[in-house]
């Protein structure tokens, strides 16, 4: 056990996955950061394939990034020393402080997971010494049986740092009582005593009717209910659990607005990338699944994918590439990013078995470029600026430097004559230190309406996503006003987290909570 170190501790533990733990998280660092507190989110072991690079070049879960910035501090892979990445149904590859220490199936992982228990313990320690509060959250369902004797996430780690939980049960999915109740029930004592209180989120109506489910939830698990917090719209976040784009898949396109459709791949990482454009309303994001919804799209995005070759095979089966190919033979931009960057060439290669049985896979064949997967993988931040010399750009007026970020460990190069090597990107930093000889990165079809690159976060760059969606508009004969809007997407996010922090005020107990934390 972790003797109790200076700051003090909350964890959120959830009936199940999707419940809202990271979200409320969230908005407790927002709340706290407003209160004058120091705080800092942590989560020792994190499922996703939405991730982001650090300063340092350390890759972590995206939902200790937004719960950072909600605090207003920067990211760190102490925030979530664990980072498992679904390469298959059956394995993952496994991240530990921000660095890949291989791919492995669940028994491996299972077998292997008892030696990062210091790993975790000694990168919470360092958060501890920093910070006023650490808020914790745990992953899934605190109370998976079969699986309890592996945790490191749950109520073994708050166990071990003595932190008080708060037990949150999603009403809108229906059995609140049994969720709630029922993971109570299975709990050994010493873990029921560390369960001070309850949360039920995402309800929908009038709160005043569950006035009496409140007292029958108090009565029955002995906690007092903290709040009954409802479900929002008018707050946009993040979404870092795929469950999210199964209900976004939707038909949402809108005649009057920009349809930007990102195919829906099994494997999509950093979806993320697509969030800026929820800012724009004028701008519809619809995730696709099938062929037929490709041609009521403006443009279509492939995003990054952490089996690309698995993904490409998908694509060829599904009848998506075919539509994607059409789609683009009439004239229609279509972007890849990172993964999807790598499907839109002639190749993609294997030859060290890191993603997929295949050695070699063919692409869709817009741009002409060959891309081989490579044993060690890339995560850094970069700087660059968009290279003028490229006829891409023949009438862009984007002369700001683009921040992003890269994780791949793919490499890919031009393969015919007219490609000539040239990037649509110049990288002039990475890890904030300038290049001797600037990189390029990024290419574009020879009819220069399907182009990719690498650098993730490509979008977040006002200036570049202006003039982007403004051609598209034009493309198709449309006009929108969101290009012109001049609220910075940094200041939009900011806003955001802000509403997050009034809506967890406005329903929650919080002095209560902080008399439980110990404020």
């Amino acid at each position: 056990m972790v003797k109790k170190a200076r700051a003090k501790t909350i964890m959120f533990l959830g009936t199940g996955s999707d419940v809202g733990k990271s979200v409320l998280a969230a908005a407790l660092c927002r709340v706290l950061k407003q209160d004058g507190f120091k705080v800092a989110p942590f989560k020792s072991q994190n499922m996703a394939l939405n991730s982001f690079v650090t300063k340092d070049g350390g890759e972590m879960g995206r939902a200790q990034v937004m719960q950072a910035e909600a605090a207003r501090v920067e990211p760190h892979v102490d925030m979530n020393p664990i980072l498992l990445k679904p390469t298959s149904q059956k394995g993952s590859q496994v991240i530990v402080l921000g660095r890949p220490v291989g791919n492995m199936t669940a028994s491996q992982y299972y077998n292997y997971k008892t030696r990062l228990i210091p790993v975790v313990l000694d990168a919470f320690k360092r958060l501890a010494r920093q910070y006023d509060v650490i808020v914790m959250e745990g992953a899934g369902s605190a109370v998976e049986l079969n699986l309890k004797h592996h945790d490191i996430v749950n109520l073994f780690m708050a166990k071990m740092v003595q932190a008080p939980c708060i037990l949150v049960g999603d009403i809108d999915r229906g059995g609140i009582f049994a969720a709630i109740l029922g993971s109570l029930h299975v709990m050994e004592n010493e873990e029921k005593q560390l369960i001070k209180g309850v949360i039920v989120n995402k309800f929908r109506g009038d709160p005043s009717l569950f006035d009496s489910g409140i007292k029958l939830l108090e009565e029955m698990s002995g906690r007092p209910v903290l709040g009954v917090v409802p479900y929002f719209k008018h707050i946009v976040l993040p979404q870092e659990d795929s469950v999210a784009l199964t209900r976004m898949q939707g038909k949402n396109e809108r005649g009057d607005s920009i349809n930007v459709g990102v195919i829906r791949l099994p494997y999509i990482s950093n979806y993320t990338d697509f969030d800026v454009f929820e800012k724009e309303s004028d701008v519809s994001v619809n995730y696709i699944d099938s062929p037929e919804r490709i041609f009521e799209q403006d443009v279509i995005i492939i995003p990054g994918s952490k089996n690309t070759i698995d993904d490409l095979l998908f694509l060829h089966e599904s009848g998506l590439g075919d539509a994607v190919r059409s789609f683009c033979k009439s004239g229609r931009m279509v972007i890849g990013i990172c993964g999807g960057y790598q499907m839109l060439g002639y190749v993609v290669k294997d030859p060290h078995g890191c993603e997929s049985r295949f050695s070699e896979i063919k692409g869709l064949e817009i741009i002409p470029m060959i891309t081989e997967i490579a044993k060690e993988k890339i995560t850094r931040q970069v700087e660059a600026r968009i290279n003028r010399s490229h006829p891409f750009w023949n009438e862009c007026s984007v002369n700001d430097v683009l921040v992003g970020y890269e994780i791949h460990m793919g490499r890919s190069y031009g393969c015919s004559q007219n490609s000539g090597g040239e990037g649509l990107f110049k990288i002039l930093k990475r890890h904030g230190e300038k290049l001797s000889n600037p990189v390029d990165d990024g290419m574009a079809s020879e009819k220069l309406n399907a182009w990719g690159t690498y650098i993730h976060g490509i979008f977040d760059n006002d200036s570049f996503r202006r003039w982007l969606l403004a051609l598209i508009a034009s493309l198709r004969g449309k006009t929108i006003k969101s290009a012109d809007s001049t609220e910075k997407y940094n200041d939009w996010k900011e806003r955001q987290y802000d509403l997050l922090a009034d809506w967890f005020r406005n329903h929650v107990d919080l002095a209560k909570l902080y008399e439980i934390i110990g404020l």
